[in-house]
């Protein structure tokens, strides 16, 4: 991604604002205000730690197993008011200057704090630099290492209108246009710039809760109490290196729970835990998996080349995940000088499953490996620099890397051929750190010298949709993707065509869930857990949200449904782990979870290598 400049940036996504009125989202401004993408936070906590560490979690649940565990904490006091509820409008609601009411920029000037990674999920902090011995490593899907803008105040304004992205007071018009088009940079009459677009297998655990290889007095269902689910099953790691090792992914079908675990993937009957088929053993580590499987239950992982450090995370390999039934393989090739496979992230999208190197990606066709196309350099020096698979297929790309017009661009890639269907341009000085989802479009924008960060939603073409704005900081559980090129590796975020839910920081007592509107970038409704312990949105189904509540000191972990329509939001509890696994379950500091058919699944994305204990895999529960 494209780098900040070394001082602050001038306007943009976000100018500071002169003396603006107190109050949350919703309070009205005044109109000589400059809107912007993310005006400066205030100071979280955390300042000044490098955005590559990683902490652990703002209320911590019991250590990663093989880590000494923190003394448990009691349940904290209750919320403090305010919390960014909307406040009753000032004295300056006049519309802003395209007919919409501008939103206020909280924050007046950029805060002394620097912006680390906040504790969290992550992995655990004595060993901060991805790649250390121990330390962290890219975080699977559905959890993973942290976002180093975690806790910090999201600001969104609702300043959209078609075709135009208002930044500090300019215009930005949104074209379209394709790979074979150069992304246009002119002022507007208002002379402002504008945007282009168009080991073994782990012994088996019979499923009675009864343990499994020498954990066979290890009961976990002993003192279940009544209206608690039960451990359906539960799987042992197998050994992995000391220095530690990546366990990604995690996929559920009508039969199988396949689980990655270092040089091995792992199969498991949903209802018993029974082995599924005989486990897969790869020649050296498993370095990447797709976070989607295909119609038709098949996902693609690569692992290296080979032991040695300079080994490349380059070989492919086609999995059935319901018969372990091995299908294609492939070997990405790398790219041009400093555009290597080092490292890769994989995705689909339909048929398509895209491998993004350093500065490139290849595109192949999931059935057969049969490569469809490439995606390299194009326009001003723009490299290909990240992709975001699902229903729709994103490209993020650097752009004029150490020259005056440094920046980032976006764009949606047909995934038949690679060509753009439209293409944004980032304001200078604002890196795409995550794509909160795909479907619709939603970025989370990071801007290093104001230290902030932006979250926008965009339109079916491209143009802006609406920004958010809000006074609270929101935490959901992200891998840093400049570093573990994972742009969709959120846990904590959920989606539908209208509404985006994110989970706010726990300060005091319990988090909540707010949902915005993507029209306008304002807040709906909020929710507060049920728990002392955070609730973190999964996923949308018809017209409910489903979330898990993390297990406490003192109680396991639960799913709920929230309804997202009408006045009442309330949670309904789904199912309730037990109170005897709550140690276990709040262990897995890097996890992948899901909630299918009635069970719940939670598993560890990384494994430790610590010999001490023996470390859980997987756990399945279940009424």
């Amino acid at each position: 991604m494209s780098q900040p400049p070394s001082g602050p940036s001038q306007g943009g996504f976000g100018a500071p604002q002169d003396q603006p009125p107190t109050g949350g989202a919703g309070a009205s401004p005044d109109p000589r205000s400059q809107g912007g993408f993310g005006a400066p936070p205030s100071a979280p906590q955390g300042a000044g730690q490098d955005p590559r560490s990683q902490g652990a979690p703002a209320n911590p649940p019991a250590a990663p197993q093989g880590t000494p565990p923190p003394p448990a904490q009691p349940p904290a006091g209750p919320p403090q008011p305010g919390y960014g509820y909307p406040q009753q409008p000032g004295p300056y609601a006049q519309p802003g200057p395209y007919g919409q009411p501008q939103q206020p920029g909280p924050y007046g000037q950029p805060g002394p704090y620097g912006y680390g990674q906040q504790p969290g999920y992550g992995y655990p902090p004595q060993t901060p630099y991805p790649g250390a011995p121990g330390g962290p490593q890219p975080g699977g899907p559905g959890g993973g290492s942290k976002n180093p803008f975690k806790g910090k105040p999201a600001l969104v304004i609702a300043a959209a209108v078609a075709g135009l992205l208002v930044v500090g007071g300019t215009v930005w018009a949104v074209t379209s246009g394709g790979d074979d088009k150069k992304p246009v940079a002119k002022e507007s009459p208002s002379s402002s710039p504008s945007v282009s677009a168009p080991a073994s297998q782990a012994s088996a655990n019979p499923g009675d809760g009864s343990g499994d290889g020498g954990e066979e007095n290890d009961d976990l269902n002993a003192g279940r109490k009544a209206g608690e689910a039960k451990v359906l099953w539960y799987k042992s790691a197998p050994d992995a290196p000391g220095s530690g090792a990546d366990a990604p992914g995690m996929w559920i079908t009508g039969k199988t729970a396949v689980k990655a675990a270092y040089k091995q993937l792992f199969a498991f009957g949903v209802q018993d835990g029974k082995p599924a088929w005989d486990a897969l053993e790869f020649p050296q580590k498993i370095c990447a998996a797709t976070q989607q499987k295909t119609a038709d239950d098949k996902i693609v992982i690569a692992y290296m080349s080979s032991a040695a450090s300079s080994a490349k995370c380059n070989q492919l390999q086609q999995i059935d995940l319901n018969t372990g039934a091995k299908g294609w393989s492939a070997k990405v090739a790398d790219g041009t000088l400093f555009d290597s496979t080092l490292s890769v992230e994989l995705s689909l999208t339909g048929k398509t499953l895209t491998v993004g190197r350093s500065m490139s990606g290849t595109a192949y066709d999931v059935t057969s490996g049969k490569k469809l196309w490439d995606k390299e350099k194009y326009g001003a020096n723009c490299y290909p620099a990240g992709f975001a698979g699902g229903s729709k297929l994103l490209a993020v790309s650097s752009c004029g890397a150490g020259s005056s017009t440094e920046h980032d661009e976006v764009q949606e890639l047909d995934p038949a051929t690679g060509k753009a269907r439209w293409t944004t341009k980032i304001p200078k000085g604002w890196r795409v750190g995550h794509a909160y989802s795909v479907d619709p479009v939603v970025l989370s924008l990071t801007n290093d010298a104001k230290k902030t960060v932006n979250i926008t939603a965009l339109k079916n073409d491209g143009s802006l949709r609406s920004q958010l704005k809000s006074d609270d900081g929101f935490a959901p559980e992200c891998g840093f993707a400049i570093l573990d090129r994972d742009l969709t590796g959120c846990f904590g975020t959920a989606s539908d065509a209208n509404t985006l839910y994110l989970p706010t920081e726990a300060k005091s007592g319990p988090n909540e869930i707010v949902a915005f509107n993507l029209a306008t970038g304002k807040e709906k409704w909020r929710v507060k857990s049920p728990t002392d312990a955070t609730m973190m949105p999964m996923r949308t189904e018809g017209t409910q949200l489903l979330a898990y509540v993390e297990a406490s000191y003192d109680g396991g972990g639960r799913v709920v449904s929230i309804p997202t329509g009408g006045t009442a939001h309330t949670p309904v509890k789904l199912l309730q782990n037990p109170a005897g696994t709550a140690a276990i379950e709040s262990g897995f500091y890097s996890k992948a979870v899901d909630y299918v058919d009635g069970r719940f699944y939670i598993s560890t994305t990384r494994l430790t290598g610590n010999d001490q204990t023996k470390e859980k895999l997987m756990l399945a529960y279940g009424k």
